[in-house]
């Protein structure tokens, strides 16, 4: 069940008011279950909600929730918490982004929960992206670098200090970290 506060209720309805009649709410989730996961909550102007929406009554409005969401939804709260600034909305999904893999999942699992919760966030913000080729059977981790990362000269550092820094505290059984990347050819490095 998702939750919306009173203080997030009566944002809505100010933020509403301003809007056209009949403008209502709708949620989505983007990439459920994965690192990357994120929430969108968009102005449904009348008439332009999906037939499959599950539709909540906020008194004052209706906020309409794609029904491929509700899963990952479900537990949520909507806030709404007034500051000097004039505020700061929050959803907090506990599902959103799913679980991290347990411990005896295999390994190529848990390595490719790892890029995608703590790596690739790093290195997005120089517009690089890291990706996993294979774990080999003597637990080595070969990974492909692109975007910001294919042909930056900073590449050994990042594998080296952050990369497999990173995956051995988590996977200890991780043995090496090898980089397959022909960069070279990279056009874009970050600089």
């Amino acid at each position: 069940m998702l939750t919306i506060t009173p203080s997030a209720r009566d944002y809505f309805s100010q933020l509403l008011s301003k809007q056209p009649e009949g403008t209502n709410l709708r949620l989505r989730t983007v990439n459920p279950g994965t690192p990357s996961a994120d929430v969108e909550l968009t102005y449904c102007p009348d008439g332009a909600e999906q037939g499959s929406d599950q539709a909540m009554d906020c008194q004052r409005f209706t906020l309409f929730v794609a029904a491929e969401s509700a899963g990952a939804l479900d537990g949520a709260m909507i806030d709404f918490e007034a500051n000097a600034m004039g505020g700061e909305l929050s959803i907090r999904a506990p599902g959103l982004k799913g679980s991290k893999p347990a411990d005896d999942a295999p390994l190529r699992e848990r390595v490719e929960w790892v890029l995608d919760a703590r790596i690739n966030p790093m290195v997005a913000s120089h517009g690089g992206v890291v990706g996993l080729v294979d774990v080999t059977e003597d637990r080595d981790v070969v990974l492909q670098f692109g975007g910001g990362c294919h042909g930056c000269g900073m590449v050994d550092v990042t594998l080296k200090q952050g990369i497999e820094t990173t995956l051995k505290q988590e996977l200890p059984e991780v043995r090496h970290v090898i980089d397959a990347t022909d960069h070279a050819s990279g056009e874009n490095p970050y600089y």
